[in-house]
């Protein structure tokens, strides 16, 4: 690696997750929110007059806002309530993504996804593992729906990002009617 280029990304190591664990606090002060899982994934160093970290971390997202105007969600949506989404990136650029809600009768019903990264920073799309339609928080494929999560590190969002979550809904072409924020719910045990 010559001075001042990054290396290739690689797993994280413990010498990694241990230089995460000393960051947690500034991070979560930063955030003004505290992290239940801070686990470092992946990493690549920059070499300067010392060498630069960074570090891809894992994260516990809550699941508050969902759109969509796929059939199963309009079928689905009474009964849905706020779960948890656990968003780690791989090596290649990806979002290994798992998800999970608790169920009336205490059971949980959990998804995993992995969303491909496309050419845009920050849009990924991920095939339905039932059915064979493509879904993608950003536009229609063919044969495919929008569908749009919103996702933050509490179980509250925002007045300002609620409007734009809604307003970001409409303007992808997702009806007024299939735009749900999500009743909170307690979480599941883990896996």
């Amino acid at each position: 690696m010559k001075c001042g280029g990054t290396a290739e990304a690689k797993d994280a190591t413990p010498e990694v997750q241990q230089i995460c664990d000393e960051m947690k606090p500034y991070a979560e002060e930063k955030a003004a929110k505290k992290f239940d899982v801070f686990a470092a994934k992946t990493f690549t160093t920059q070499v300067v007059a010392g060498t630069n970290f960074f570090i891809k971390v894992a994260g516990k997202w809550y699941l508050i806002g969902f759109a969509t105007n796929a059939q199963w969600f309009v079928s689905h949506r009474a009964g849905m309530k706020m779960g948890t989404a656990m968003l780690t990136p791989t090596v290649e650029g990806d979002l290994d993504m798992a998800y999970a809600s608790l169920n009336t009768d205490g059971s949980c019903w959990r998804m995993n996804h992995l969303a491909e990264k496309t050419n845009l920073p920050g849009k990924f799309i991920f095939k339905s593992q039932r059915k064979s339609r493509t879904y993608t928080h950003i536009h229609t494929h063919r044969a495919g729906y929008n569908l749009l999560w919103a996702l933050t590190r509490g179980t509250d969002l925002s007045p300002d990002l609620l409007q734009k979550f809604k307003q970001f809904s409409l303007d992808t072409g997702i009806l007024p009617e299939n735009i749900a924020i999500l009743p909170k719910n307690d979480e599941c045990p883990a896996a």
